[in-house]
């Protein structure tokens, strides 16, 4: 996590049911891209603090499927299914396709080296934003988190 973390992260609805959370990461936009797009690596940090997961399917092209479980701290299993509908190296948006229903899009900007990430989830409806928010802003911070000490190692 950055020292600076609060300076580097800014979260708010930007639409009625959309959660956006930016953050300046210490790393290039390609380094970043990698640790989205290489399983290996998506698997070490996608999720909040106290997660592990497992992926069944993982077809990193629009309209490809990833299909993952991840597993809580509480020994409970989340199934998990996804659909890539971008893949760019200066962009990847996905849809959720199970339960909270959102797009997901993330955009990579390179300021100097480092990158500017966004985090947009735009969610189904008011009933789905308004329930899930409070879980949901903490535990983006959590996976952005857990994606710096990914990128961290991959930089030795």
């Amino acid at each position: 996590m950055t020292e600076n973390r609060a300076a580097n992260n800014e979260s708010s609805a930007a639409e009625e049911y959309e959660l956006v959370t930016t953050r300046v990461i210490n790393a290039s936009p390609a380094l970043v891209y990698e640790a989205w797009t290489k399983p290996e690596h998506l698997a070490q940090w996608w999720g909040p603090d106290g997660f592990t997961n497992t992926f069944h399917i993982f077809d990193l092209q629009p309209g490809g499927i990833w299909e993952f479980v991840m597993h809580g701290p509480n020994g409970v299993n989340y199934p998990n299914k996804s659909e890539f509908v971008e893949i760019g190296p200066e962009r990847i948006v996905l849809r959720h396709l199970c339960a909270p229903y959102y797009q997901l899009t993330a955009t990579f900007e390179d300021i100097g080296g480092k990158t500017r990430l966004t985090w947009r989830q735009l969610f189904e409806s008011a009933t789905v934003f308004n329930a899930i928010k409070k879980i949901t802003l903490p535990a983006n911070e959590q996976n952005l988190d857990r994606l710096e000490a990914q990128l961290q190692k991959m930089s030795v």
